[in-house]
């Protein structure tokens, strides 16, 4: 439904272009807006003009005439004005008050149509009778976007997703939850991976600058098809969850690089409880404190070169010497050597995968 903002802004502009003045009741006679001042009598006038079978009324100066959405009246139109014009301009603001509403509804329809289509909520014949009805192409390159906030959606990143992206290219921005918003990105040519980056890059950087939030963007593979668009959803959708657990340092995560972590992501809490029974007896050592797990995290990014690693600490090598080897006495791996070094960084993401399903 349009709200009486918009139709307070449509009315005004008409009275400024026809210097007649206008009135939105709802069928009960309440007031949504207008240009001059209401009286109460006038809510009596107007409910009893809603329950009459007649399209238009006048009354006094008041020309009254409804609002209809298909068949049925939603809202009465007062015109108020003693000369023919009043009531001319009277039909010219009921008309653009009914495209409104069809254009509102539209929206609406295409919101509901695509949330429906990313949940799985709909058959596939209902999706592309509804695609035709909605004007929405069935057949044309898409990704799906994630762009989660800090505490929750945001309207502001909402507006500016809007203002980034329009329905005009085949975009669709919407949402299925109070956590992100969702961009249904469309390609006349199918994107490869650097593309889709650079897009997702675009929105950390724009909603960083106008809205000055730090947002992380996930995103699926390409679909070629409508029905496939629930397919880059779902990966967009395990990418966010992938990055929020082992990949937190990263603004941008992308299905195609989720790595180690699927892999971990899809394995029972069972089986990574026998994992860690054989590293580490059922639980981390207390050595692995901030400082540790820090060394070990700036080591594997250096791949396990001690000079480089020691020159990025700010450390002098015998102290990361002394570190590593205090690590080897606490978990029984020497992460100077590949296989125990591999070891090590997987079962510290099974601890982090442990603890989010703990939270869960």
């Amino acid at each position: 439904m349009i709200s009486n903002q918009i139709i307070q802004s449509s009315i005004e502009e008409l009275k400024t272009i026809t210097r007649v003045d206008f009135a939105v009741y709802d069928l009960n006679g309440e007031i949504q807006a207008s240009t001059f001042q209401t009286e109460q009598a006038d809510k009596q006038m107007v409910a009893n003009f809603a329950d009459s079978s007649a399209d238009s009324q006048v009354v006094g100066f008041h020309h009254l005439l409804k609002v209809l959405d298909g068949e049925d009246a939603i809202y009465i139109l007062d015109a108020r004005g003693i000369s023919d014009d009043a009531y001319t301009m009277g039909r010219v603001a009921v008309c653009q008050l009914q495209n409104l509403i069809v254009a509102y509804k539209e929206r609406f329809d295409r919101n509901n149509f695509f949330q429906n289509l990313i949940l799985d909520n709909m058959l596939l014949v209902d999706i592309y009778n509804k695609a035709k009805t909605l004007h929405v192409a069935d057949v044309i390159d898409r990704v799906v976007y994630l762009i989660e906030t800090p505490g929750g959606k945001d309207s502001t990143v909402d507006e500016i997703m809007k203002g980034m992206f329009s329905t005009q290219n085949g975009d669709y921005i919407t949402a299925v939850d109070e956590s992100s918003v969702i961009l249904i990105k469309a390609f006349a040519e199918t994107p490869n991976r650097e593309e889709m980056k650079k897009i997702a890059r675009t929105i950390v950087d724009m909603v960083n600058a106008e809205a000055m939030v730090n947002v992380r963007v996930a995103y699926g593979t390409v679909v070629h098809e409508l029905r496939d668009v629930s397919k880059s959803y779902k990966e967009a959708k395990m990418a966010s969850e992938v990055g929020r657990i082992f990949y937190q340092e990263k603004s941008i995560i992308s299905y195609h690089h989720l790595g180690i972590g699927r892999l971990i992501y899809q394995l029972p809490i069972s089986l990574c409880k026998m994992f860690m029974d054989e590293i580490f007896g059922g639980e981390i050592p207390e050595e692995l404190d901030e400082e540790t797990l820090m060394t070990v995290d700036k080591f594997f990014e250096n791949n396990l070169n001690v000079s480089e690693t020691s020159r990025q600490l700010f450390i002098h090598r015998n102290t990361l010497v002394y570190r590593i080897e205090k690590l080897q006495k606490a978990t029984g791996l020497d992460i100077r050597v590949f296989d125990d070094a591999l070891t090590l960084k997987i079962a510290l993401m099974v601890v982090n995968y442990m603890k989010f399903l703990e939270q869960e």
